[in-house]
């Protein structure tokens, strides 16, 4: 599928040359693809010259078979099912600038394509318990928990988090907070929702809506501790109840803007409190290859919304996910 202009609409299926597979590298047939915030912004040229330009293959996020190896390939073969890595030039180490631009599905081709040459080194092998569906979910939203969790945010057995919503990030948040034996406060305004999220494991579940000064509760339920860490996808309208939120030394994970760039806030807090305001973009390929053996060895699933798209549908795929009514992951089935 190609982008030929700045909406979803413009997203129309092209004939292109198969890829050859260079003696380093792989070729994939492509199986599915999950949709992140990310790609919608895209697709309206949201991220100016990161963005990419025209035409332009979309998506980050996909998951496929290996069906050819070069000649110095070892690691790989024929039949795995691998990811490519959301950012291709951050093997390991800290971020740098340079690393934007290399996201698959902005300034390089993305992956709704139904076949990827790439090599070796810029895709990872999947839980072996994983499908294609489930695969396609871990390069951004997985990976983003993961490090605001754990390679970043290093939570604790007994900690508290709190999460934000039940879209990709929040619920992988959750199932690795879990995983680290954390305590975990889920937030939503859809009272279906919190049920998902009591299912998967939260301790304790709020209604934004219903209680709009939700950082009293939370500081309640912590003994007016408050959490140690909160994942953050709200922005504008949501961090002032975080900081009201979080305890002493604490974390606040900035993953989303979901509600705005430029919120109003006391900053004392953050000063006086010793607060650690963490931004987090996605991750390298080392806690990449460290989370899927964390999920192997745990046999975890992610959620996945029950409305799987097909692959000529992705421009209403995306059309449709500014609406936030899906729970978990949007994902696309090649095969449909």
């Amino acid at each position: 599928m190609e982008l030929t202009d700045w909406t979803p609409d413009a997203l129309l299926p092209k004939e292109k040359t198969r890829p050859k597979c260079s003696p380093d590298g792989v070729l994939i047939q492509m199986q599915a693809a999950s949709l992140n915030y990310r790609d919608t912004v895209v697709v309206r040229r949201g991220y100016g010259r990161l963005t990419g330009s025209l035409p332009l293959i979309p998506v980050s996020d996909g998951a496929g078979v290996i069906i050819e190896t070069g000649d110095i390939v070892t690691d790989l073969k024929p039949g795995d099912l691998v990811t490519p890595f959301f950012f291709q030039d951050w093997p390991s180490g800290p971020y740098s600038s340079s690393v934007s631009a290399s996201a698959l599905g902005g300034m390089r081709p993305g992956v709704m394509q139904e076949f990827m040459a790439l090599p070796a080194r810029l895709v990872a092998k999947t839980p072996k318990h994983f499908n294609a569906i489930q695969a396609s979910t871990l390069p951004c939203a997985a990976l983003t928990a993961w490090n605001a969790i754990v390679a970043s945010g290093d939570v604790k057995k007994d900690d508290t988090v709190v999460v934000q919503g039940t879209g990709g990030v929040s619920l992988f948040a959750l199932q690795f907070a879990r995983m680290r034996q954390a305590k975990v406060i889920l937030l939503s305004s859809d009272e279906r929702k919190l049920e998902i999220g009591r299912q998967h494991g939260a301790d304790h579940l709020i209604n934004y809506r219903q209680n709009p000064d939700w950082s009293q509760i939370v500081r309640e339920i912590t003994s007016g501790v408050g959490a140690s860490h909160i994942v953050e996808v709200g922005g504008a309208e949501t961090l002032d109840q975080s900081l009201r939120s979080v305890a002493g030394g604490g974390t606040i994970s900035l993953i989303g803007v979901l509600s705005g760039l430029k919120p109003a806030l006391n900053l004392g807090p953050v000063v006086t409190q010793n607060i650690r305001l963490q931004g987090i973009t996605v991750g390298s390929h080392a806690m990449h290859r460290e989370m899927v053996q964390a999920i192997e060895e745990q046999e975890m699933e992610p959620v996945i919304d029950k409305h799987i798209f097909g692959f000529e549908e992705v421009g209403e795929a995306i059309a449709n996910f500014g609406r936030r009514s899906h729970i978990g992951k949007v994902c696309i089935d090649f095969s449909r």
